[in-house]
């Protein structure tokens, strides 16, 4: 291929310095041309704004604002002065209120003409300028003071404090008749007799799931001093076992000082739980209760709480106070 000549060359490159130049200058007078346009622009904007016409304009429109702002603060006005008219004739009401039941405890008879002279005396007073607020209140003070009905003497609850004043004795109210549980019979059902006529009374009474355990439940009570078996209970016999060292009550009797006089309950209760099948199943079980004594039981070896129920189960042993015996339960097994 033959190589391009050298005037081609010069010459294309002068053609794109021509171009470029061209488009140099047309941003250049562009740009000018809108900065003239601007200038022109405000020129004429100022000339307007000296104008006679221009500043009659000006003129209106902040005489209209002043008109508006003016008929603004004239409507405000007028909204304080409706509420300050309702205000007044909410008093005025009232005040006719109260005039008629201050007439009517006072025992002025409404004759014919009343209702004429309520209307001229509202008249009347609607001629009269306004009065303050104050005195208003004053006045309606004045008249709810006179239409109350003043009492000769003391108040019905105040009788015993002037007879004492006057040296009197105050008269004693009549005892009303009461018709509540006085707790009598509840005692005597909770009380022992004795022969020389003394009653004791008991610090424990059966709950109402109280039961007697069944036949086939063997429970005994085995009591130990050291290693040596000196007695044997049949608990099945009874539902209620009472402990403690008052021989006219208890069921149980433990003579070692430490213990009180009526000490604990071992009590058979009968309770239900559900099995897997959501059948109800029953049984009579054993628990103990301390009834506050003052040295407490264990059961154990732990002191047990006062006043609660706790279940017993085979081969527990059971200390009362501070004595050296133990009782130990046990469940004869079953032929």
């Amino acid at each position: 291929m033959a190589s391009k000549s050298p005037k081609r060359d010069r010459a294309s490159h002068e053609a794109q310095d021509d171009e470029k130049n061209h488009k140099r200058h047309s941003g250049q007078e562009r740009r000018h041309r809108h900065r003239s346009q601007s200038r022109s622009q405000e020129r004429r904007y100022r000339r307007r704004s000296r104008s006679p016409e221009w500043k009659d304009r000006r003129s209106l429109s902040r005489d209209k604002f002043r008109v508006r702002s003016a008929d603004e603060s004239r409507d405000r006005r007028r909204d304080r002065n409706r509420g300050g008219d309702r205000d007044r004739e909410r008093d005025r009401d009232t005040r006719k209120s109260r005039r008629a039941i201050g007439k009517r405890t006072s025992g002025e008879d409404e004759g014919p003409d009343s209702s004429y002279k309520g209307r001229h005396r509202e008249h009347s007073h609607d001629n009269k300028p306004p009065r303050t607020r104050d005195a208003e209140e004053v006045e309606i003070n004045s008249r709810t003071a006179q239409s109350l009905v003043r009492h000769r003497g003391p108040l019905a609850s105040q009788d015993d404090s002037f007879a004492i004043s006057k040296g009197e004795e105050p008269t004693k109210p009549v005892e009303k008749p009461n018709f509540g549980n006085t707790g009598t019979l509840a005692a005597a059902s909770n009380a022992v007799i004795q022969a020389d006529g003394t009653t004791v009374a008991l610090k424990y009474h059966e709950p109402p799931e109280a039961r007697k355990p069944s036949a086939r439940d063997s429970w005994k009570l085995f009591v130990f001093r050291g290693p040596e078996i000196i007695d044997t209970i049949e608990l099945s016999l009874r539902s209620c076992w009472l402990i403690g060292r008052d021989m006219a009550v208890v069921d149980l009797p433990a003579e070692h000082p430490s213990i009180s006089k009526q000490h604990a309950v071992i009590q058979f209760r009968y309770t239900e739980k559900r099995n897997e099948y959501g059948d109800k199943i029953g049984r009579v079980k054993p628990y103990l209760i301390d009834l506050d004594s003052a040295n407490g039981t264990c059961l154990n070896k732990k002191k047990v709480p006062d006043s609660r129920y706790l279940e017993l189960r085979d081969k527990d042993m059971i200390q009362f106070g501070s004595s050296t015996r133990e009782y130990v339960l046990m469940l004869a097994p079953k032929e």
